[in-house]
């Protein structure tokens, strides 16, 4: 009686907030996809494709500090099986499916794992994104893919905001996402990682790209580098007002999480904006700069250096990559393998990976 968290089982909206924390985009939807997680495919051998839900236990051999490893198990974890990593001393990882044992290259793994577990899909021949391709500088590659997790995950949360104002902060029907309180809690540290995930990335335009842009055109990043100001004290102020929610009145609650959904609508929509303005006048102008592959190699990594903070704590990293669509995720990785400095990247994907 004494706070906003009163008890109820019922929730006037149908948004799982637990759900949509724990599963990527492409599941997060209320659809048949979401329910049905693998096709009825087989591989071209004798044995059958394997589902997802099924009660078959993947088991990944490898060296921890591996960046094959890890990548794999990326792979793995986007399929959505129960994974048991186990370290080994061979440098050649090995997956165990059942009775079924494989090894080999990268490319024979994953293309293992596809046969095995058809759907999400994540292997693609290029990147072929929203009509970029190889000849797209690798920094406006990765810009673009963070901004689509940012948005995912800020839309994600903006439900999560307006579904607890439709209960008033009443317990959620998902029992697995606990008390009100626990729920609170639980959108909290969520924030907080969105809110981490962002400022970097905006560190990293402002000290890395918006140089870069401002030493051909002085001028041409001002509007971006307005909104970046714009947007913090916003940040900041929805996390204030998450921490004082947990100690309203009932009273006050109800009004308190409506101000908060609206808070981050408004929000939503202001980095909407900026990021296809970035987008559309900016990042072009990367490519018009006719930087060559060194340079783009060396751009990259510097900005991956200013976001150490979000890919080298496994949990953020893991937050990054579930606000992309399987294959998106698996193009981010292929990213960093393929042109990051092995040490730095090695660094980020072997965080974590023995659980």
């Amino acid at each position: 009686m004494g706070t906003c968290f009163s008890s109820s089982t019922k929730s006037t909206a149908e948004i799982a907030p637990f759900d949509l924390v724990v599963k990527p985009p492409a599941l997060a939807a209320s659809s048949a996809a979401a329910q049905t997680r693998v096709s009825a495919q087989r591989i071209p051998t004798a044995t059958p494709a394997v589902t997802a839900s099924s009660a078959v236990t993947v088991k990944l051999y490898g060296p921890p500090n591996s960046l094959v490893t890890s990548y794999l198990r990326f792979a793995l974890l986007h399929k959505k099986v129960s994974l048991r990593f186990v370290p080994s001393e061979d440098q050649k990882p090995t997956i165990q499916v059942g009775s079924e044992t494989v090894s080999g290259s990268l490319e024979v793994l994953l293309r293992y794992i596809e046969d095995k577990f058809p759907e999400p899909r994540l292997m693609i021949c290029k990147f072929n994104l929203e009509g970029f391709d190889e000849s797209t500088p690798l920094i406006v590659r990765t810009i673009w893919l963070q901004h689509k997790s940012m948005l995912w995950h800020m839309a994600r949360m903006l439900r999560w905001s307006e579904d607890l104002a439709a209960r008033g902060g009443r317990r959620a029907v998902d029992p697995s996402v606990g008390t009100p309180k626990m729920e609170i809690r639980k959108f909290a540290k969520s924030y907080t990682q969105l809110q981490e995930l962002m400022v970097e990335h905006a560190q990293m335009e402002e000290r890395i790209l918006f140089p870069v842009l401002e030493s051909v055109d002085r001028g041409m990043c001002k509007s971006a580098n307005e909104e970046h100001g714009r947007e913090l004290p916003m940040m900041n102020g929805i996390k204030e007002d998450i921490k004082s929610i947990g100690v309203l009145d009932a009273g006050i609650c109800s009004e308190a999480l409506s101000s908060l959904a609206s808070r981050f609508k408004t929000l939503q929509m202001m980095c909407k904006a900026h990021f296809e303005e970035e987008e559309k006048d900016l990042l072009p102008m990367v490519e018009a700069a006719e930087m060559g592959k060194e340079r783009q190699n060396k751009l990259m990594n510097q900005s991956l250096e200013v976001m150490r903070g979000s890919h080298s704590h496994s949990h953020l990293f893991d937050f990054l990559l579930q606000g992309l669509a399987p294959q998106e995720a698996m193009q981010y990785l292929d990213l960093l393998m393929k042109f990051g400095d092995p040490d730095l990247i090695s660094s980020f994907l072997c965080q974590g990976i023995v659980d």
